[in-house]
């Protein structure tokens, strides 16, 4: 039976939400900000007749290095509203990150967060020519990176003075455009851009909201970046859709968490990477089962904590699989075990998922371990594609199903587990680390002539790994490891930043001149490893 995606739009929805739940509160802000279903609507388009006077049209993009703001959503379904396309981007980012990034949108209007604008700088936006920089929460800084120089720069009080445009311009996109740009990580190449049809995005919040019985008496607790997936297509479309109440954080605190949660007397949040276990890690509270939570979204857990965690929090932890490419395949239920890596039932309606032979592409009978591959059952709700890069899109799409690169297996139930990741990605803090790209940062220090960053697991991460820095000192030249420290943490996002440092002589590579990464993991930490923890080296927080 087909199903009737015709309103899959997320203009769709913000107009059929204003027009159903008019003035109730939909979304609150840490900072203050607060908005109802049909003031959310109002103030969207009215930023998008604005965003309309600056040039922005149908296929444009609007690239935006903000914050969890207010002003981040509302400028996200203005561009929807005029037919254009949203580009978030990771607020860590800076230098040849951003710079990739920057270059591959070749976005119209750039939106950034005053205090983010010096990650800015140094960074060549190339043949893309950026017509106007919006800076939010700060007005315009003292010096203006050079990137922006011939761009018309506005601050968001001047952005909302502007005459607004005819509202003709306005438009409601058909499910299978595209209303993002996300980008992913990279592993052994530059960062890609994935195209994001309305329909997938909507799929995203419709998964969840399904999954986890979301109504309108609910309150749904976001405190992880909206530049994410994770927070803004499932939590927040999620709670979109089902008319749910919002609350925003700017960032997750393990401090603060269960503060939040209880003022803000949320009914679910997410947790996602280490954010569990180090909820799960913080002092016990005679005031921790004291909260209105029913539901956790969190992924992975770990046997050590995970069924503490819902005791003591009196709450129920579900897990799910997915990416941004594929959507959301699988959800765990109320009947499915709290266990390592088990992500479920397949949404079969929507999705196929196999488990593939490593070379041939062949299923697997249950219980044998292989490749995680997924196509969809509709059209529209998987990406459309890498931006700019056919030849990525074509080697994910091998033998018509779309590899994740990750390990799983399905057990006699037809339930999904997610076992290991096969891709060259090192997985921290809740975010995918491209060690391609760190590598290029660290080889373009003079005192660098190569290098190799890998995953290392180390005990209570959470099965999550820390970044390993194998590098060969270029002839004549010497450095300290804090300040090399101290320059990666000027080029990269501090996610990103190595843990741990060791000094080699040369790298093992295969006949094609490919660095044997295997072998450097196999290894872990040696005698010859530097740990930055020894110094007590800190990363500033932007």
């Amino acid at each position: 039976m087909s199903i009737d995606k015709s309103s899959w739009t997320l203009v769709d929805l913000v107009r059929n939400q204003a027009a159903r739940l008019g003035e109730r509160e939909f979304i609150s802000f840490e900072q203050g900000a607060r908005l109802t279903f049909a003031g959310f609507d109002r103030e969207s388009d009215a930023a998008a007749l604005r965003l309309a006077a600056l040039g922005v049209g149908p296929g444009d993009r609007v690239l935006a290095l903000v914050k969890n703001r207010v002003e981040l959503l509302l400028t996200m379904f203005a561009t929807f509203k005029l037919g254009a396309i949203y580009v978030p981007i990771n607020t860590e980012l800076k230098g040849a990150f951003l710079e990739h990034q920057l270059r591959n949108a070749e976005p119209k209007v750039v939106l950034v967060d005053t205090d983010l604008a010096d990650a800015f700088h140094g960074v060549d936006a190339g043949d893309g020519d950026i017509v106007a920089v919006v800076f939010i929460a700060g007005g315009i800084p003292d010096q203006v990176p050079p990137v922006f120089s011939t761009a018309r720069q506005l601050s968001y009080e001047d952005f909302s003075a502007l005459a607004a445009a005819d509202a003709g311009v306005l438009v409601t996109p058909k499910p299978e455009d595209i209303a993002f740009i996300m980008y992913t990580s990279g592993t052994t190449g530059p960062s890609k851009g994935v195209l994001m049809p309305h329909a997938h995005c909507y799929l995203f919040g419709l998964g969840t909201q399904r999954a986890l019985e979301l109504a309108e008496a609910d309150r749904y607790y976001i405190c992880m970046p909206l530049f994410h997936a994770n927070g803004l297509l499932m939590q927040f479309l999620g709670s979109f859709i089902a008319g749910a109440w919002v609350y925003v954080v700017e960032r997750f605190s393990p401090n603060r968490w269960l503060d939040d949660v209880r003022a803000s007397q949320a009914t679910v949040t997410n947790a996602l990477g280490v954010m569990p276990e180090f909820i799960f890690r913080h002092p016990e509270s005679p005031l921790d089962s004291d909260n209105n939570l029913r539901v956790v979204m969190a992924a992975p857990v770990a046997d050590e904590w995970s069924t503490d965690f819902e005791r003591r929090y009196d709450v129920s932890i579900r897990q799910g699989f997915g990416m941004t490419e594929c959507n959301i395949p699988a959800y765990t239920g109320p009947d499915d075990p709290l266990e390592v890596g088990c992500a479920g039932q397949v949404l079969d309606e929507f999705f196929e998922v196999r488990i593939g032979h490593m070379d041939t592409d062949e299923p697997l009978p249950a219980d044998e371990i292989g490749e995680i591959l997924v196509r969809p059952k509709e059209p529209s709700c998987f990406m459309a594609g890498y931006f700019k890069m056919p030849e990525k899109t074509v080697e994910a799409w091998r033998n018509l199903w779309f590899h994740t690169g990750d390990a799983g297996r399905f057990d006699a139930s037809g339930r999904l587990y997610f076992v290991d990741r096969i891709k060259d990605c090192i997985r921290r803090r809740g975010e995918n680390i491209s060690s391609f790209e760190v590598e290029q940062v660290l080889n373009n220090h003079p005192a660098i002539a190569e290098s190799a960053v890998v995953g290392i697991r180390v005990d209570g991460a959470g099965g999550e790994e820390e970044v390993k820095a194998l590098l060969i000192l270029a002839p004549g030249q010497e450095i300290e490891n804090a300040a090399l420290l101290d320059y990666c943490a000027e080029h990269m996002p501090r996610f990103a930043v190595p843990r741990y440092l060791e000094w080699i002589n040369d790298l093992s590579k295969t006949a094609t001149g490919k660095i044997q990464k295997q072998s450097l993991r196999d290894d872990g930490l040696t005698d010859g490893t530097w740990d930055r923890e020894t110094i007590g080296y800190k990363i500033a927080r932007r």
